[in-house]
């Protein structure tokens, strides 16, 4: 074979290793329920509809109720800036888009109809969602990351500061009520709380001695008398060696979505069989 042919041969081939590296490859078409994604089952499974890529790190992923629309934040692995973007099912097909920088770390209420950015939210409109606004005096002080919301409004909310426990804030005749800690066996950094709708369960993130890694997922069932039960480690088949954080259930209640880092070019979403959470629940 002449050399040029062989040049061309070994140029057509990288080419196309390139072009099929790291996510450059054209996008697939994304169909059906989850973003396209394969159900897991009791053993976490990787959730990436925009696929891995060492320039990116998708996190902290949601559904809205309708389940037509799933919210995640993105950091720029090159200058270390995020985003909020969207997938928005439309014609049976998910489509990609930008929303704008992230603020906080973005969730939506049981209703959908606002979204918390940390101690910032905005309210649905009829054209998308509402200027960012703030939640007010009570809030102003604490270094907040996620704050959502239960089915009858009542905050939890995490603060950056160390050893601090999650926070609650009940919604009273229309009011907020002054925050106070959770009364829950928490470790030495806590963060990231998801509430059930029903208040029946919190989960969070927290980094201890209590854990396999860095970080883990770590739950409490609400008791008959309506206290909080003990902080249950989520287990070895949740948690590893590295960091799990940012767990949410998604809105039908089947799946257990949570962050898994190693470090920024090796890290996103994971997603698990919530039946999880009724194992532990009768063991708690």
């Amino acid at each position: 074979m002449k050399l040029s042919m062989l040049l061309t041969a070994l140029f057509i081939f990288m080419a196309t290793l390139s072009a099929n590296s790291y996510g450059n490859n054209k996008a697939p078409i994304l169909e059906g329920p989850y973003v396209g994604q394969t159900p897991p089952g009791d053993t976490p499974m990787a959730f990436a509809p925009s696929k891995r890529s060492p320039a990116h790190r998708d996190h902290s992923g949601f559904f809205t109720p309708d389940m037509k629309s799933f919210y995640f934040t993105r950091r720029n692995n090159r200058d270390g800036k995020w985003s909020l973007r969207v997938f928005k099912l439309e014609d049976n097909q998910w489509h990609e888009s930008l929303v704008g920088p992230r603020v906080g770390r973005p969730i939506t209420t049981p209703d959908g109809n606002t979204m918390h950015l940390g101690k910032h939210y905005m309210e649905r409109t009829k054209t998308g969602w509402s200027e960012i606004k703030s939640l007010g005096a009570y809030f102003k002080d604490f270094r907040i990351m996620r704050l959502m919301s239960s089915a009858a409004g009542t905050y939890y909310f995490d603060d950056v500061n160390e050893s601090t426990p999650i926070h609650y804030s009940s919604l009273i005749n229309g009011k907020y009520t002054k925050p106070k800690a959770v009364d829950i066996d928490f470790g030495d950094w806590n963060a990231h709380p998801f509430i059930a709708p029903d208040e029946s369960y919190l989960i969070w993130d927290e980094q201890g001695e209590n854990g396999y890694g860095k970080a883990d997922l770590f739950i409490s069932f609400r008791q008959k008398d309506g206290s909080w039960g003990s902080a249950i480690n989520f287990g070895e088949t949740i948690n590893s060696a590295v960091s799990e954080s940012g767990a949410i259930v998604t809105p039908d209640g089947k799946y257990l979505l949570f962050n898994r880092f190693v470090n920024d070019e090796n890290a996103g979403m994971y997603w698990v069989d919530a039946q999880i959470i009724e194992t532990l629940r009768a063991k708690s």
